[in-house]
């Protein structure tokens, strides 16, 4: 079980994307609603004392590399790619992956990963703007530039940003549950499904948006998910003509009608799929598709795998942790 998390910074480490695994991991939300646990976070680094961040700050930290020794979870913090890492840093990953640790880099911290080797034969990502430098100066690994994130064994790779948040909740889903991970994305009021072609295992808050109207509207969608939606069905409940309606719908989720609701009813199925004894039919009527054949085509778009896989992978998770 995921209980100790310990980030590895190095000087020129950006302290967002840092951020983002301190929100999900360092702060205790055991006391709250949800069956959280209160993470043993870490922050360590080669040489403790002032490490001076990308943006011209600086952090203190105490700790050294040690305090990743018995982590269950060792986390790559993003830091400038033509830097040179520590020696120790390297060996401290390949260390934390030969025990058995979880191994997780946001953004640039991949090339860390891939400087220790723990990228060669492996599928992994990073941000955008470093995919194909990364992959011609690591040729053995196997760089997806289309993802948020990836996961390959026990290592997880993420791009920039707030691509990290979904690397985290994606990791302590496996680990701990969908109803853990859903508590943590509340409090942090992110919705962690994004369009981009990625396989992302993240439960949705109730969704929101900068439109008290459209956000009405977005809630009565979620709630009617087995019905069909037109366009001029839902543009008359705003009062618009429908070219008005799907403008201002893309604007403000990013995506049309039609993928948004396919999206939550993805969402909704994957629910269903970790948390009831509803079989493959009953859950794709449940949540709005059908049938089955549509649920899966959906499926393999949106999370690369089919709705029998990703019961298996996340309800047996969970089940192990009971017995």
């Amino acid at each position: 079980m995921l209980k100790s998390v310990a980030v590895i910074v190095v000087p020129g480490f950006s302290i967002f994307e840092f951020g983002t695994a301190f929100e999900v991991f360092g702060i205790d939300r055991s006391d709250r609603e949800g069956g959280v646990p209160k993470f043993d976070f870490r922050v360590c680094t080669p040489h403790p004392g002032d490490v001076p961040m990308k943006s011209g700050l600086s952090m203190h930290v105490s700790l050294g590399l040690e305090a990743a020794s018995d982590a269950d979870l060792v986390i790559m913090a993003p830091y400038g790619r033509d830097l040179d890492v520590p020696e120790e840093v390297l060996e401290t990953l390949r260390a934390a992956h030969e025990r058995g640790a979880w191994v997780l880099s946001i953004c640039s911290g991949a090339y860390a990963l891939a400087r220790a080797g723990l990228l060669d034969g492996r599928r992994c990502t990073t941000h955008w703007h470093y995919s194909q430098d990364l992959a011609s100066r690591y040729p053995q690994a196997r760089v997806d530039e289309n993802v948020l994130y990836v996961q390959d064994g026990t290592i997880i790779t993420s791009a920039g940003t707030a691509s990290g948040i979904d690397a985290c909740l994606h990791l302590v889903r496996v680990e701990l549950g969908a109803k853990v991970a859903a508590a943590i994305a509340r409090d942090m009021v992110v919705a962690p499904h994004r369009d981009g072609g990625q396989a992302q295992y993240i439960d949705r808050p109730m969704p929101s948006c900068g439109s008290a109207p459209m956000e009405a509207l977005l809630r009565w969608m979620v709630e009617n998910l087995d019905q069909e939606h037109s366009v001029a069905e839902l543009a008359e409940r705003l009062h618009m003509s429908p070219r008005t309606f799907a403008r201002r719908f893309r604007a403000e989720t990013g995506a049309t009608p039609a993928a948004w609701l396919n999206s939550q009813r993805v969402l909704r199925a994957q629910e269903l799929l970790e948390g009831s004894d509803l079989n493959i039919d009953e859950v794709a009527r449940e949540a709005g598709f059908g049938h089955s054949v549509l649920m899966r085509h959906h499926f393999a778009k949106v999370l690369d795998t089919s709705p029998q896989s990703y019961r298996r992978a996340f309800r047996g998770s969970q089940l192990a942790e009971v017995v």
